[in-house]
């Protein structure tokens, strides 16, 4: 069976370090990016510097026929496809729900929870069982914010992410029998460049004091859970989440 994996948003932060990982681990990845196409060669390069198999395809994971041509080019590079991890996301600048606009919602919408299933459906048509695949697994990033709820930063991002909950718990139930297993991982409070995206840089070490082990976590942390989802050791799991968040 071939190990092709697609990774959406890999060319920073969590996505990047599971796209290295995964290829530690034996994939051949596939490093999805949107606009930071230096940072994506650079991730490339440092799977190709340890040995590993990784090609850069730009997509926007909201766009229907870029995430058919970001599957096709997985294909045509490197193979069948094992995995897919829907990392992808995005928010925008702290406010209350009464300041957001509905174009904030849809841009929202779109990336994290249209962009996860446009993504899923890609995957499945080709992994299924049902249409000829060898199966598979997939990993959705989620987020603590759905159960938390993040009241007065990101509402919006929030319930993004708990659609992606229900949808991860739904489609585990869909494809169970056709060999594909789906799975979840909700980071907490990690240090990435995405808080900067909200225009508070420093979130993260504001809001540690209220973890219960007192830190931020790291890309690395998420990316372990996210592998082993993905593994062997995880083959009899689906439609389950794990909390990356230091007890928060």
């Amino acid at each position: 069976m071939s190990n092709a994996i697609v990774v959406t948003g890999a060319s920073r932060g969590i996505g990047a370090a599971i796209a290295r990982l995964a290829a530690a681990r034996g994939y051949a990845v596939c490093v999805n990016y949107l606009q930071a196409a230096r940072e994506a060669a650079s991730v490339v390069a440092q799977i190709e510097e340890q040995g590993g198999r990784a090609i850069a395809v730009q997509a926007d994971v909201a766009v229907e026929s870029n995430v058919r041509r970001l599957f096709e080019a997985a294909y045509a590079q490197l193979g069948s496809l094992s995995a897919l991890v829907n990392n992808a996301g995005i928010l925008e600048r702290q406010m209350r729900l009464e300041t957001m606009s509905a174009e904030r919602l849809v841009r929202v919408f779109a990336t994290n929870t249209i962009g996860t299933m446009l993504c899923a459906r890609e995957a499945v048509r080709r992994m299924s069982t049902r249409n000829g695949g060898s199966g598979g697994a997939i990993v959705n990033l989620s987020s603590r914010a759905a159960q938390l709820g993040s009241p007065d930063e990101y509402i919006d991002y929030a319930v993004s992410k708990g659609a992606v909950d229900t949808f991860t718990i739904g489609l585990a139930k869909e494809v169970a029998a056709e060999g594909i297993r789906v799975n979840a991982v909700r980071p907490g409070l990690i240090h990435t460049d995405m808080h900067a995206s909200g225009g508070e840089p420093n979130r993260v070490q504001r809001l540690q004091s209220g973890v219960p082990m007192q830190r931020g976590g790291t890309p690395e942390e998420v990316a372990r859970a996210v592998l082993w989802l993905l593994s062997s050791e995880a083959s009899f799991v689906t439609g389950a989440f794990i909390d990356v968040a230091g007890g928060r």
